[in-house]
């Protein structure tokens, strides 16, 4: 299995910048690039990636999204006078020329389609290209928004042909829409692009009627189009993890693509002068993480916007940083999306709901009038004065009516993310061979009369040999190991499952953290007293009715056929497991497969692997010992191996879908992240389902 990631880089790429006077291109600037890498360099991530020499790219590759008149024009600027370079320009929007740029530019090409090769060929599992001029606003015949050729495009199209590959998901988080990319292909089914932006109905640039959410694709390219327009300012992580879990994984993971793309721009992130937005530089590492675990891994991130030079550098690091396997940040302070996020959230869902199985449920229709465009009315009716009809001294409209003040803002820089010396140990019977890569785990001290006599008390009755307290007692050098930081995380193969997972979340509880989350596959019995003081949150799917549930730490799901029911499955890990589990936070996610859970090696490796993403990857999978086949694949998770891919899934069942639906709203008001509709379309949703 191919490991390591691919960094691409070249100084070369610094060596164009503005020449003239022009307020839309002076934030596009070289440095743009140098401390992205440098702060790679500064925290040691640039040496433990796999170097990978950038060339050039070949005209024949920048045809395969452009069209030769317009690369025979871009090919005479380098021997263009600065007069002549300023009228060239003036044929393009927001974009500027240089003698040096047609270079830079076709560096940026090769660099992307080396990062190609690399992932497509196993020298590597993914990787990051740090390119300059970006691309994803670059058009057929055109340059704009900073962008000469359009380099995920044209790697989209030399994956396909030059390694077979079916279905390539490209995901845009940039905060401008990446309308090159949309054009290039939007009547391609076999390409999925998703962009969420920064749009207040068409008052942000570009302007463009083809960015809202309603721009869903063309002919058989219909459905493939995915547009989240962020219709205000100041959009938090909250928001961005929402779209994700209730927008782009459900549809990504039912598209199940060959590869992914990331347009990774970083104007998204908090203090970008273009951008607007809220969301700190931590966020990426878990929408890197969470996108990890799609294609087999096979992840190539290339650099677009990003003009906050100090959001940009923490930002990059961040997805590096994931890429190469190091524990996610804790997530902290979540809550549900705003208002205008949830409408969006809302309009998106509705109009894919005839693609896509995963939205067949989605009730709530698009909204009508958006929360945004009154608080316009409301703005221009204050601020007109008396006399004249004229604004307020002071008051500029922008956009949608959102005022933007150059003031500066202040954020924590990102914590530290310090690996174990040791990621996975496991508890294994003697008889059986320990996983390549892990160790053996042995409790530096043997347990004491007190502890063997606790166990003993709390879970036999006070009558048991020392043998069977033994695997107990490794679970708790595991929890002591984790608390240490000297284990990332652990497996355990006990004997019986259930006493197991109690005497982890007894000690988890007096040891470890104040927050647990307790996964469980199966239809075993859970004692309610676990989740009685909201330690604890415990999540079970299986294929039992569940009783009346009281308490919101409590979360049954129930699956006609189980947990074998793979597209059912991934709907309630995708959209309420999740959600779930980023807002509650956890210092410790205990995953247990229970006794004939019927969950398959494939999906068990794809939740062991999305659940990584939280507690800094402090994570405690349980196993049966009748289940010694989901080993070696339990642990190969652990280790930060991708989960196979499920392939294209199919639609859950609507009986299946009901019942998550009722779920999920009546929990939304516990947990905000559940939430996928706003105010109005709630009262929608609450009529669709009592009409059910």
């Amino acid at each position: 299995m191919s490991s390591g990631t691919a960094l691409l880089y070249d100084e070369e790429m610094t060596r164009y910048k503005l020449l003239w006077v022009d307020p839309a291109c002076k934030i596009e600037v070289p440095e743009r690039l140098t401390v992205s890498h440098t702060a790679l360099q500064k925290e040691g991530l640039a040496d433990r990636c796999v170097s990978v020499p950038v060339r050039q790219a070949t005209d024949a590759e920048i045809l395969l999204a452009h069209s030769e008149e317009y690369l025979e024009a871009v090919k005479k600027t380098p021997h263009m006078s600065l007069d002549e370079l300023r009228n060239f320009t003036q044929q393009y929007g927001d974009v500027y020329f240089h003698p040096n740029i047609y270079h830079c530019a076709k560096l940026a090409i090769g660099a992307t389609l080396q990062l190609v090769d690399s992932v497509m060929t196993g020298k590597v599992r993914n990787g990051m290209a740090l390119v300059r001029p970006p691309g994803h606003h670059s058009q057929r015949s055109a340059a704009n928004g900073f962008c000469v050729f359009n380099n995920v495009a044209i790697a989209a199209h030399y994956a396909k042909k030059h390694y077979n590959v079916k279905r390539v998901l490209i995901v845009d988080w940039d905060v401008h829409h990446g309308q090159g990319v949309q054009f290039a292909f939007e009547d391609d089914p076999s390409v999925l692009y998703f962009s969420w932006h920064r749009y207040e109905h068409q008052g942000f640039w570009p302007n463009l009627r083809e960015s809202d959410y309603d721009s869903v694709g063309k002919e058989k390219g219909a459905g493939f189009n995915i547009n989240v327009p962020w219709n205000k300012v100041g959009m938090e992580n909250s928001d961005y993890l929402s779209v994700f879990f209730h927008v782009l994984l459900p549809i990504a993971y039912e598209f199940s693509p060959d590869l992914v793309f990331v347009c990774a721009g970083f104007d998204s992130a908090i203090g970008d002068p273009e951008g607007h937005m809220c969301a700190t530089p931590d966020i990426f590492a878990h929408l890197t993480h969470l996108l990890k675990s799609l294609a087999g891994g096979k992840l190539c991130a290339v650099l677009e916007g990003g003009y906050n030079l100090t959001s940009l550098a923490q930002s990059v690091c961040q997805t590096v940083q994931t890429l190469l396997g190091d524990p996610a940040p804790q997530t902290s302070e979540l809550n549900g999306p705003c208002e205008s996020a949830l409408e969006s959230i809302q309009c998106v869902r509705s109009a894919h709901k005839p693609y896509w199985a995963c939205l067949k449920h989605a009730v709530a229709p698009p909204v009508s009038e958006p929360s945004t465009k009154r608080c316009k009315l409301v703005e221009k009716e204050e601020g007109v004065q008396a006399e004249g009809g004229q604004e307020e001294e002071g008051q500029e409209e922008e956009g949608d009516g959102q005022k933007e003040e150059e003031e500066e803002v202040v954020w924590m820089k990102p914590p530290s993310r310090l690996a174990p010396p040791v990621h996975t140990e496991v508890a294994l019977p003697a008889d059986l061979e320990v996983p390549d890569r892990c160790d053996r785990v042995r409790s530096s001290l043997a347990p004491t009369l007190e502890i063997l006599q606790r166990l003993r008390d709390n879970f036999f009755e006070g009558s048991a040999e020392e043998e069977a307290l033994m695997p107990l007692c490794s679970i708790i050098a595991l929890f002591e190991k984790m608390t240490k930081q000297e284990i990332r995380n652990g497996l355990a193969l006990v004997p019986d499952v259930s006493v197991a997972m109690l005497c982890a979340v007894q000690h988890a509880g007096m040891s470890l953290t104040n927050r647990l989350l307790l996964v469980y596959l199966g239809d075993g019995e859970i004692p309610t007293y676990i989740t009685e003081d909201g330690k604890a949150l415990v999540v079970q799917i299986s294929s039992k009715e569940p009783e009346e549930q009281k308490s919101k730490y409590q979360v049954s799901v129930c699956l006609k056929k189980g947990c074998s029911d793979v597209p059912g499955l991934m709907q309630a890990v995708l959209c309420l497991l999740l959600p779930l589990a980023y807002e509650y936070d956890p210092g410790l996610v205990l995953l247990v497969q229970g006794p004939g859970s019927g969950v398959g090696k494939a999906a068990w490796a794809q939740i062991t692997s999305l659940l990584q993403g939280l507690a800094q990857g402090h994570t405690l999978a349980l196993l049966q010992e009748g289940e010694k086949e989901a080993v070696g694949a339990t642990a190969a998770s652990l280790l930060g191996d991708p989960a196979p891919s499920l392939g294209p899934l199919g639609a859950p069942l609507p009986e299946d879908v009901e019942a998550m639906e009722r779920l999920r709203q009546r929990l939304q008001t516990h947990w905000g992240l559940l939430q996928t509709a706003a105010a109005k379309g709630k009262e929608v949703e609450e009529k669709g389902q009592n009409q059910d």
